[in-house]
């Protein structure tokens, strides 16, 4: 019987695809069949739920099938990242412009990303002040006890190192290991070794013009196929975004989220807040908040339901360019830079709001203002390396805590709420690299405002 019902909402997945697929084939535009995608996701999730439950054998085995759409589609695009910053980061370099300002283009981009993370960890303090959050008052069941034997493990592997141990783990040290992602700092060490070579070729290109043609040729041919891959995978995600919002509303644990809402509550009004402030800081720049907002949103919601920064790195990219008018060179530099350095909402929120909660446990007053000042320092700089991945926040949240000589174990006590709250996290976090993108090209005096101001979405390319 159980077989059945699984077959049954294998069907009616592939009739909500058929739909999406109908709306291409009739050009509704790329918009708006993302946010159709996510409406019908989240309804059809929290029917299934509400029929099955959440733990149903139904219910695991359905999920395990849309996961060929939703994960599917997510492994396309992690597949595409490590490939795109290495290229696109010498594409920079070999841009004219940019090989004459990459200094100060790198330096605007890290320093408004560490800038808005610091901002990020006092609007954490803030909220886990305002809601008094402690964490005692979280509860241990059986998840959050495994969790806590993870978290253990992780906290083994980072524990014993110094500070100049920790920025050595940013150095590419075998780039060929890094492209495969095995670290949680590859993605900033495939930034570095991308640099290193870009440097080269700069100094290349002034002794042997010829051999730095050659190699710029290259380079545009490969970068020309990698984006060219990038469009074709960026087309599925409606598809995507359904199956992973039909996953979310069928296997949330509703209960826990009940529980420990006054901390989803809080994380939640932290993010918004901080999204707040970057719409202000557009604003203050000269840039109409409003068209950003309608803009960055298909990104924005992609990175919400997918929860990775590194996977939405593409769209991210492709967005900031034809949407906003960037130059691709800054665009380049702000989204890889963002997916390892002052993540706002991974790095930034999420751990400060953790160590205000188990600061009274260790005898430390939170509203002291040299633990206030202090954190906000340890958190800017902990930001840097963190994984653009779904679990990013945890080795964040490690990384300070433990540099503050906190507990560690809350870390381990919210992994009932986490994907729910990480998807606001990793929204925030694009939404800052975005925001650092646009800063810099305006700061540089490259943005194309006209691009910004444009009213006409370039995502038509997306349509078949």
């Amino acid at each position: 019987m159980s077989t059945f019902l699984v077959i049954v909402n294998i069907v009616i997945m592939l009739l909500l695809i058929s739909v999406l697929f109908y709306m291409q084939r009739k050009h509704v535009s790329f918009s708006k069949r993302v946010f159709t995608a996510l409406g019908i996701g989240i309804v059809f999730g929290l029917i299934l739920q509400f029929i099955y439950g959440p733990t149903s054998n139904v219910i695991v085995h359905s999920v395990d099938w849309f996961n060929i759409a939703g994960y599917g589609y997510v492994k396309l695009l992690q597949m595409i990242v490590m490939p795109l910053v290495f290229i696109s980061i010498l594409v920079a370099f070999i841009k004219t412009k940019l090989s004459k300002n990459a200094g100060k283009v790198g330096g605007l981009v890290i320093g408004t990303l560490l800038v808005t993370t610091a901002i990020a960890a006092a609007i954490g303090i803030a909220s886990a002040l305002s809601f008094h959050l402690q964490g005692i008052e979280l509860h241990k069941g059986d998840a959050e006890t495994l969790q806590l034997q993870t978290v253990n493990q992780k906290l083994d592997s980072i524990q014993n190192m110094t500070a100049p141990q920790k920025i050595l783990e940013l150095l590419p040290g075998n780039p060929f290991l890094d492209f495969t992602g095995a670290r949680p700092t590859s993605t900033i060490a495939v930034v570095i070794f991308s640099v290193i070579i870009g440097i080269a070729f700069l100094g290349v290109k002034r002794k042997s013009p010829e051999q730095a043609e050659l190699f710029a040729k290259i380079v545009d041919s490969l970068y020309a196929i990698v984006m060219r891959v990038v469009t074709l995978v960026l087309r599925l995600t409606p598809y995507g975004i359904l199956a992973l919002m039909t996953k979310i509303g069928a296997t949330s644990d509703l209960n826990a989220i009940w529980k420990l809402g006054k901390f989803v509550v809080a994380s939640y009004i932290a993010l918004i807040v901080m999204f707040i402030i970057h719409l202000l800081i557009l604003s203050l720049s000269g840039l109409s908040p409003l068209t950003y907002v309608k803009k960055a949103l298909p990104v924005l919601t992609f990175a919400f339901t997918s929860r990775t920064s590194a996977g939405t790195l593409p769209l991210n990219v492709s967005t900031q360019t034809k949407e906003f008018g960037v130059p691709e060179g800054i665009a380049n530099f702000a989204g890889s830079f963002g997916l390892s350095i002052g993540q706002n909402g991974c790095a930034g929120i999420y751990p400060a709001m953790l160590a205000v909660m188990v600061a009274p446990s260790a005898g430390i007053d939170p509203l002291s203002p040299s633990f206030i000042l202090t954190l906000i320092v340890v958190v800017a700089l902990s930001s840097l390396g963190v994984a653009g991945v779904g679990g990013g926040a945890t080795f964040a949240a490690l990384i300070v805590l433990s540099t503050m000589n906190l507990p560690v174990a809350i870390v381990g006590l919210l992994v009932s709420i986490e994907p729910l709250i990480d998807m606001g996290r990793t929204a925030l976090n694009v939404s800052g690299s975005m925001t650092a993108g646009l800063l810099t090209s305006k700061v540089t005096k490259e943005l194309d405002t006209t691009v910004y101001s444009s009213q006409a979405s370039s995502q038509q390319q997306l349509e078949a």
